[in-house]
């Protein structure tokens, strides 16, 4: 049966939800693909930058955005993810239709073997320009971002004493009360050791596996430790930090001298997808106003322009960041990811 867009959008929630006015070239599209992607019944989402929970909840919420549409979602590592997505394509498994990544370095490589969908979001006009153009011919998007700066429980550490910069991280003092995640499992991580050893060298992390860190897998896990006072403080993404500091545990957040890391996280629709319009209406969806409250709550750093921010949050335009290149990013992670296993033994 053909949608009628009038019911679907004109004054309704999808289009409010989308950030559309109803009575828009946009909101005709996103209708027209609606309709498409109705007829194909589902997608598959392998998805790394936010918990499975969330994950789960967003899907569920395009799928009441969307009746008919499903959301299968795949919730893994950055690392993890890319493996399984890497076995798919070895076997001519068409099992992922939206990858979405917190290593860009990983849309690099896809995108040399020809192995993704070219799309470029018609949402693109609500989005900071700071995050569009990261590809020129459109195969992948920026559809996530954070910042990583030092996230500590209130209860064992003093405002007073938390380190300055990246360089006070690893003061011996701190032996025993740091917490970080893995290279090997997190893009995230992956990206903050890669601008830690251009900053600092790899002494930085022969010093700071000296202090016998907790180190788990994802940078998730160090928001984890944190709240559960195992350890005082950690490199974590600042947004989560925050977001678990307004559902009232003993976490604080602070900015490092020599920035913040500013990570952000790709999406990209498989070119062997067998749901090319569920999967372009989930890529829709990944701008869509609803996408940047969850962003605000989960990570403090929407894509979108006109996300409104939390009072304890820092605007990205006022906060000092600094990032490896994606070049960097791709030739760093392997090779320390390898550095790392020889010095901290995990």
């Amino acid at each position: 049966m053909p949608i009628n867009r009038r019911d679907l959008l004109a004054g309704g929630a999808t289009a409010a939800l989308m950030g559309l006015r109803p009575a828009t070239a946009q909101a005709d599209y996103i209708a027209e693909l609606y309709a498409k992607a109705r007829l194909e019944g589902e997608l598959t989402w392998y998805i790394v930058y936010w918990p499975s929970t969330r994950a789960e909840t967003h899907a569920a919420l395009f799928t009441k955005a969307f009746p008919g549409v499903k959301v299968n979602v795949v919730r893994a590592t950055a690392q993890v993810a890319y493996q399984r997505l890497s076995q798919d394509i070895q076997a001519g498994a068409a099992n992922c239709d939206v990858f979405a990544s917190t290593d860009m370095g990983q849309y690099v490589s896809l995108k040399q073997r020809g192995l993704l969908l070219p799309y470029r979001m018609h949402a693109s006009d609500a989005i900071d320009p700071r995050f569009l153009n990261i590809d020129p011919d459109d195969a992948y998007q920026v559809v996530n971002a954070t910042t990583v700066g030092f996230g500590y429980n209130t209860n064992k550490v003093k405002a007073e004493q938390v380190p300055k910069t990246w360089k006070d991280f690893i003061n011996p003092k701190w032996k025993g009360q740091l917490v970080v995640g893995h290279p090997g499992f997190s893009g995230f991580v992956g990206t903050w050791v890669v601008q830690m050893n251009k900053l600092y060298g790899w002494d930085y992390f022969e010093q700071l596996a000296e202090l016998k860190p907790h180190v788990g897998r994802s940078i998730i896990d160090t928001v984890t430790i944190l709240n559960s006072g195992e350890r005082s403080i950690g490199a974590s993404p600042t947004g989560l930090v925050l977001y678990n500091v307004a559902q009232g545990n003993p976490l604080a957040a602070a900015y490092p001298d020599e920035g913040s890391v500013l990570m952000i996280s790709g999406s990209a629709i498989l070119k062997n997808t067998r749901h090319p319009n569920a999967a372009k209406l989930f890529m829709e969806f990944l701008y869509s106003q609803e996408t940047a409250r969850e962003d605000v709550e989960e990570f403090g750093v929407p894509v979108r322009r006109d996300a409104v921010l939390p009072a304890n949050a820092i605007k990205l335009a006022d906060l000092k960041t600094i990032r490896p290149t994606i070049a960097e990013i791709i030739k760093g992670i392997p090779e320390l990811t390898e550095k790392w296993r020889d010095t901290f033994g995990v």
